[in-house]
Order: structure tokens, then sequence, then C-alpha cells
């Protein structure tokens, strides 16, 4: 019996999220990052797209041949406008170029 905690911090699928903060085109190319196992969940490799991400979480990922470094600052109920999407997280990657 599974026992819920008050407490516990709201979770939303990490596909959907990386979806919703417009870092992919398609939840299905999101998903499909997250399953060939190139993610990181603060440290950790990911590889099911339905893994829960949660406020404070630090997302690791290549994103056009761009290394993204980002905190989940939040979730979202919809994929809205862009100005919302960036609501959603901090970028924690300094402008750099693309990699070699």
């Amino acid at each position: 019996m599974r026992q819920g905690n008050p407490a516990a911090l709201p979770r939303q699928r990490l596909d959907l999220w990386l979806w919703q903060a417009r870092f992919f085109k398609t939840r299905a190319l999101a998903a499909a990052v997250v399953s060939s196992g190139h993610l990181r969940l603060n440290g950790a490799k990911v590889g099911k797209p339905g893994h829960g991400v949660t406020p404070g979480d630090v997302l690791g990922f290549v994103q056009a041949d761009r290394l993204r470094l980002v905190r989940v600052l939040g979730l979202a109920q919809r994929r809205g406008p862009s100005i919302e999407a960036q609501t959603l997280y901090l970028d924690l990657d300094a402008p750099s170029s693309p990699l070699e």
C-alpha cells in the first residue's frame, strides 16, 4: 500500500515538461532524447520519459549541438507562449559556441 506525503513536491513527466518548456518541438522528440539516455537529471542518467521532475531539479541534455544545463523552477499546466515557458527554468549555461 502506498502512503502519500502531503508535503511532497508535485511531479510532472520529464518528456511533458521538456515539451512544455519549449526545449523540443514535439513531445515525441523530447521522449526520444530521454529514452536514448542522453539526459541527466541531478547528475544521473535517465532513460524513461515518464520519470518525474520537480522544481529544483537540474537537467543536462544536448539540444541542437549545444549542451544545455537548466534548473527546473516550476511545472506547467499547458504549453504556452515562449515567454511563459521561460519562467519554468533557469538557464545555468554561460553563452557558448556550438559543440565541436
